[in-house]
């Protein structure tokens, strides 16, 4: 088992930046690639970036692209979402996900093991 807790969300405005992150406890963290996925009202929870256990790959959702930047410290079990020009449709309660790489790339919330319970991130216009 893996635990995960995330931190940092909050109300911003738009264009504004914000760092979520997510602290990782109990298996080896270094083992797993790590992601994030959004999940806004009424919709279905939705793919962001993934992270490879050594961070050498990273993948990302087609509109955070050049936005977003995803990065982990396997010495603080810890991976990190950068999030900067932030827009209104970025609003959503991020979650941190845990498993191996393969699975997190394909982008299903079906495939994932392992969830934190969310951080609210808003962005208002």
């Amino acid at each position: 088992q893996i635990q995960l807790v995330e931190s940092g969300g909050g109300l911003v405005q738009a264009g504004d930046s914000l760092r979520v992150s997510c602290v990782a406890s109990g298996r080896i963290f270094s083992a797993f690639g790590m992601g994030w996925f959004r999940q806004a009202p009424g919709k279905e929870r939705e793919f962001v970036a993934a992270i490879s256990w050594t961070g050498d790959s990273t993948y990302y959702k087609d509109s955070v692209k050049g936005r977003f930047t995803i990065s982990r410290d396997n010495a603080k079990n810890t991976v990190y979402l950068q999030m900067n020009d932030l827009k209104p449709e970025d609003t959503a309660v991020y979650y941190c996900a845990a498993d191996s790489i393969v699975r997190l790339r394909r982008g299903s919330h079906e495939l994932v093991n392992y969830w934190g319970q969310g951080t609210q991130v808003t962005v208002a216009s």
